[in-house]
Formats: structure tokens, C-alpha cells, sequence
């Protein structure tokens, strides 16, 4: 079988022990995977800034797909400049709830969580007017509105539900208006996929108290962004999360997809062999699918949801096994197709 190339943008902190992990369970697939490495930790940053940035643009173009681990962000953000080169414009993050993990929420969530990844307050830092006054702009366009509305109506029709489009339309009229205003009309290409708009305020009322009600939910920039962390956190672990970023054809096909655990880099400890890579896995796993290997990605996915079921779990999680014990727990139940 042909072998999967993977870019692999190594980071800081935990990084080195996360790409352990997940070369140890790529070991135990049914096809070759080669990973090829680009350091982007910030020592490489801070002395070859442009170099690193580039060799990791030209790997992820060449090969439409990339596995990123946690950076630390001191002069610049690794994410932004990525972002920006590779023209990423919509971020998927799915959140489920995990049996075995201890939560103070008693709801069901298994949301998709459809992220808009450029605009709204995010890409202006603002300035002062005078001494008391502060004022950024809000920039909301209609081709990322697009991108991120067909991305969830696709999403949508193939697992059979609804989708939820959610901003601040009656208040930020002009901006969430534009939003809203797009997603209707991607809405009329799927007759078939049932949509609604909620305000984002009400939404969250909502999701705490009957999270089974949503299944696909489209947003702006930093509506999903509070909405990723708060569902991380109903699930029990915001190291429980992976996401992906996707640039798009013309016709609306995703081009490039990066994969990352949404996690940090965990400096405290880092080296110490406890890190819990089930993020970093899961996002290997949405990479398989991704790449063309689907029953592989989800059979990825269905071992580490049954080891940490099985109460074999990292410490983080009220278990006992270090990083190492815990990735062998998962390669050890791949039922593969």
C-alpha cells in the first residue's frame, strides 16, 4: 500500500513526547507513514525566523496536509503566521464527550464546532485615542462567511443533522449581519439540511443545559473560540480537543488541512513522560480521514475513546499512566479495517 507523507511541525515544550506518541501508533497501522520533520520550536524561530516559516509553508503545499504540535508564542504567533501563508480560513473542531472522563456536567455533547479562522476583532490589535479612549475595527468578509457555511451544511448533510449558525446579528447588525446573511445563502443549496440562527448569547444557555440539541454549530472568529474552550471544558479537558484548518478551492474543496491538538506547550511538564497525547492522537486521526483513510481515522479514534473508557487514562484524567504506557493502551486496541 503507498505510503502517507506527513509534514510534522514540531514545537516546544511537550511537542517531542506528543510526536512520540504518535509515531508509535502510526507504527501499528496497516500502511507506511513517513513523517517529515520542520522545526518550528522558537529557539529555530528566533534565529532563522523566515527559513522556518517557509520550509514548513513548502512541506504542508507539496503534500496538502500537515501535524502540528504546540508553539510557543513569544514574538509571534506560529498559528497566525500559518494562517496567513497557507490562507487558512476555516477551523474545525469536533468536541465529545468521553466515557471514563470525569466531568461537572452531566449533558451529552457531541458538537462540531465550524470556525470562521480570519476577521472579526482578532486581526486588529486596535490603538489609543488619547488617554482613555481605545477603538479597534471589526472586519468581517464574505468569502471566509462562505467557506465556513458550505464546510458546515457538507459536514451537516453527511452526518445527518442540522445545522446552527450563531453570532450577535441583532446587536453587531452590519458584521454578524454579513455572517448571517451568507450562511442563509448557502442554506438554499441544501434543501435537505435543516438551519437555524441563535443568538450566541442564548446559544450558550442553551448548550449547558441540553447539549444534546446541537450537533453542527457555524460562528466568527471569536465566537468559536469561546465556544471551543467552553465545550473543551464540559467535556472535562481542554487536553481532550483537536482541530483542523483548511484553505479551499475555488469550488469550495479544502486544498490544505493542518491538524493539531488544541492543547499548549505544558512547560511544567515537559521531559517528565506524563504528558496525555489523546489530543495529539485524535488529530492524527482526523489527518487518516482526511488523507483519504477514513475507517483508519476512526478506528484511531474508537481506540483511544476505549482505552480511556477502560480507565486506562494519564494522570490528568484521574489515571495512572505515563505517556508512553497510555499510547501503547491505544496502539494495543486498533481494530482496523
Amino acid at each position: 500500500m503507498e505510503r502517507v507523507i506527513v509534514p510534522e511541525l514540531l514545537g516546544d515544550g511537550i511537542s517531542a513526547e506528543l510526536s512520540e506518541s504518535v509515531h508509535a501508533v502510526a507504527k501499528a497501522l496497516p500502511f507506511p507513514v513517513a513523517f517529515e520533520p520542520v522545526d518550528l520550536s522558537w529557539e529555530r524561530r528566533e534565529h532563522g525566523f523566515k527559513e522556518a516559516y517557509d520550509e514548513a509553508e513548502a512541506k504542508i503545499r507539496a503534500h496538502g496536509i500537515g501535524l502540528k504540535y504546540p508553539t510557543a508564542t513569544v514574538r509571534e504567533s506560529p498559528n497566525a503566521q500559518l494562517r496567513e501563508r497557507l490562507h487558512f480560513s476555516v477551523i474545525h473542531r469536533p468536541v465529545r464527550t468521553l466515557p471514563g472522563v470525569a466531568t461537572r456536567h452531566s449533558g451529552k455533547v457531541d458538537l462540531h464546532i465550524v470556525r470562521i479562522a480570519t476577521g472579526g476583532t482578532y486581526d486588529d490589535a486596535g490603538r489609543r485615542i488619547g488617554k482613555d479612549v481605545a477603538v479597534s475595527v471589526r472586519v468581517i468578509e464574505r468569502k471566509p462567511c462562505h467557506e465556513a457555511a458550505l464546510f458546515a451544511f457538507r459536514l451537516a448533510r453527511r452526518l445527518g443533522t442540522g445545522v446552527i449558525s450563531t453570532s450577535k446579528y441583532t446587536i453587531q447588525r452590519m458584521t454578524d449581519g454579513l455572517f448571517e446573511e451568507e450562511v442563509k445563502v448557502v442554506a438554499t443549496k441544501f434543501p435537505g439540511v435543516a438551519h437555524r440562527c441563535e443568538l450566541f448569547d442564548a446559544l450558550l444557555a442553551h448548550l449547558f443545559m441540553r447539549p444534546e440539541d446541537f450537533q453542527v454549530i457555524v460562528t466568527p472568529n471569536e465566537y468559536g473560540d469561546f465556544l471551543s474552550d467552553a465545550a473543551c471544558g464540559m467535556i472535562g479537558s481542554m487536553g481532550l480537543g483537536a482541530s483542523a484548518s483548511y484553505s479551499f478551492s475555488s469550488e469550495g474543496d479544502a486544498l490544505v488541512g493542518m491538524f493539531d491538538p488544541a492543547g499548549g506547550t505544558a512547560p511544567d511538564i515537559a521531559g517528565k513522560g506524563i504528558a496525555n497525547p489523546t489530543a495529539a492522537l485524535l488529530a492524527f486521526a482526523m489527518l487518516l480521514e482526511h488523507a483519504g483513510h477514513a475507517e483508519t481515522g476512526r478506528a484511531l479514534e474508537a481506540a483511544i475513546h476505549g482505552a480511556i473508557e477502560a480507565g486506562e487514562k494519564t494522570r490528568d484524567l484521574g489515571g495512572s499512566l505515563s505517556t508512553s504506557d497510555f499510547t501503547a493502551a491505544v496502539a494495543s486496541r486498533l481494530k482496523l479495517p
